[in-house]
């Protein structure tokens, strides 16, 4: 993911309340945004499966 499609989907996650629909390119697994990490290094994620987990920008593409 860009740096700017990284920032839109922080923005629209912490500001707007939008849960962003992801993709982890490395693992295929799929999860909606709740959280960033405040220096922006991870997207917090809810899976499917209701577990949370943390990825890096560079393996997410927004679906």
């Amino acid at each position: 993911m860009e740096k700017t499609v990284h920032n839109d989907v922080c923005q629209r996650t912490e500001h707007k309340d939008e849960r962003v629909r992801l993709r982890n390119v490395r693992t295929g697994e799929v999860g909606l945004t709740f959280s960033c990490t405040p220096s922006g290094e991870t997207i917090q994620v809810e899976l499917e499966n209701g577990m949370l987990d943390s990825w890096p920008p560079e393996e997410c593409e927004e679906l």
